[in-house]
């Protein structure tokens, strides 16, 4: 497959292009300033280039407290840059894969949320991104499939794993939030995941394949156990570690509400794209941490 993927640096698109080279498929990276999800234009002109089998909409703005200050940028790349992407996409006549978030939700419900729960973002970050779901559904809805994710993590960019490692290589305690839940999901997971819906796409006209679907790790954790994890492992592989302590939300204001449940079930995605990615603990445990490069 020739994969066109929005973006360069991010978590999913370099874990992307790292699986997908692997697998023997060709990754075309596109980001600013050839691809710019305010102009669409350059969306249109960028995309058409790459000549894709597949588009896969990754790019995205991720500032979560930052987008509370900036909502007109963040709808602009979250919500109308998707459907930039989604009348490309229906223009070539290619398949669509959107990666979402578990931001689209309140995060109150007492359960793993389905993709049929009611939306209801706390936030403006998660209200951008359910414009861009809605703008890619519309757009393209017939040929396209919107991947919720969540708690990405990876040795790439910026993300809670790094943050980790750099406050235990510098204290010998660390406070992390014990009242969140949530599925913390490795980017090459993601990526594997990415890959067999989008050979489905392809392969199979089948309405059902197309839609709303969520892919996370499997297993539960709250941000103070998936910080035990991660220092367990780095300690293991002779990195930093340190006493996690647990404490509420409370104790950690910020500006943008995070949702204490974030929990999605899968159960659909590995019913009818045969998805199902390991649990949040084999994926942690069977990952070598880059140390060199934690703390850049």
């Amino acid at each position: 497959m020739r994969i066109a993927v929005t973006g360069k640096s991010g978590q999913i698109v370099t874990a992307l292009r790292e699986r997908g080279k692997a697998a023997g498929h060709e990754i075309v990276a596109l980001g600013r300033p050839e691809l710019n999800l305010v102009d669409p234009t350059s969306v249109f002109r960028a995309l058409k280039e790459a000549a894709p089998d597949v588009i896969v909409s990754a790019a995205a703005y991720t500032f979560v407290d930052g987008a509370e200050q900036e909502s007109t940028l963040a709808f602009a790349v979250n919500g109308e840059g998707p459907g930039a992407v989604a009348r490309t996409a229906k223009v070539l006549d290619v398949p669509l894969i959107h990666i979402s978030t578990d931001y689209v939700f309140d995060g109150k419900l007492d359960r793993p949320y389905v993709e049929t729960d009611p939306v209801m973002p706390a936030g403006v970050y998660g209200a951008s991104k359910l414009a861009g779901e809605q703008a890619v559904l519309v757009e393209h809805g017939s040929n396209s499939a919107v991947l919720r994710v969540a708690w990405v993590y990876s040795p790439f960019g910026s993300n809670f794993m790094k943050t980790m490692l750099r406050i235990a290589n510098e204290r010998d305690e660390v406070a992390v939030i014990a009242d969140q839940i949530g599925n913390p999901t490795n980017a090459m997971d993601i990526s594997d995941g990415i890959l067999s819906v989008a050979k489905n796409l392809i392969a199979r006209d089948d309405p059902a394949l197309r839609g709303t679907f969520h892919m996370t790790a499997s297993g539960e954790a709250s941000w103070a156990d998936f910080a035990r994890g991660i220092l367990a492992v780095s300690a293991a592989q002779g990195g930093p570690s340190a006493r996690v302590k647990a404490i509420a939300t409370a104790d950690y204001p910020t500006q943008a509400v995070r949702p204490a449940n974030s929990r999605l079930n899968c159960a659909l995605i590995e019913r009818l794209h045969g998805v199902a990615l390991p649990d949040w603990r084999t994926s942690l445990e069977g990952m070598v941490i880059p140390l060199h490069s934690i703390f850049v």
